[in-house]
């Protein structure tokens, strides 16, 4: 059976993360609490903020920064003390104030998801703590990084190796871009599907 649970999904995804599981990250179930992965998560969000140029420093230097507003987590495969994990993190869609992103944990022994999370962060201002739109250059940046509607990921390997081309943006496209099914609609339909839907 070719299910999310047993075959790898988003290749180039970004690596934001990369570790183990502490026995002292375990409950007394035995398996790593939940606290663990929301921490590892959001390490992932500030190591994809930052390809994005939304560093602490720029943060600082003018004066806003970025509030997570909504997460999502499934849980989809214990991890116990001693496995390795990757958390490989992309970007499902680019507003003017705001971004979705998507991360997914895999154990590195197995190649199996083991959780996966959606998150929306909006831009605000440090001073007012309103909303404000994203910088110009990290929409675009941004842009790069989303999967697109149209069956392609819109240059993120370029991002992720720092070459990325300059170039205007396609006037015809929507300035928002949603996940490719084939990308990423898979790790949606396990966040927000039945178990019994998974199964193909």
């Amino acid at each position: 059976m070719n299910t999310i649970q047993d075959r790898p999904l988003i290749s180039d995804l970004l690596i934001t993360h990369r570790g183990t599981v502490y026995p002292w990250q375990c409950d007394h179930m035995g398996h790593m609490n939940v606290m663990w992965y929301v921490g590892k998560f959001d390490e992932s969000s500030w190591q994809l903020l930052a390809t994005l140029g939304l560093t602490a420093e720029r943060f600082r230097s003018e004066a806003f920064g970025m509030a997570a507003v909504e997460q999502r987590i499934q849980y989809k495969r214990e991890l116990r003390a001693g496995d390795l994990i990757t958390v490989r993190s992309g970007i499902l869609e680019v507003g003017n104030k705001s971004l979705r992103l998507v991360h997914e944990m895999r154990h590195d022994t197995s190649g199996e998801l083991s959780a996966a999370m959606t998150a929306v962060g909006v831009c605000v201002d440090s001073a007012s703590r309103k909303s404000r739109p994203l910088p110009e250059d990290v929409r675009k940046l941004a842009m790069f990084h989303t999967y697109g509607d149209n069956g392609t990921n819109d240059g993120a390997s370029l991002v992720g190796r720092g070459k990325v081309r300059s170039r205007e943006l396609n006037n015809s496209r929507s300035e928002k871009f949603h996940a490719n099914r084939n990308l990423v609609g898979e790790i949606l339909e396990a966040m927000f599907c039945p178990p019994t839907e998974f199964a193909r």
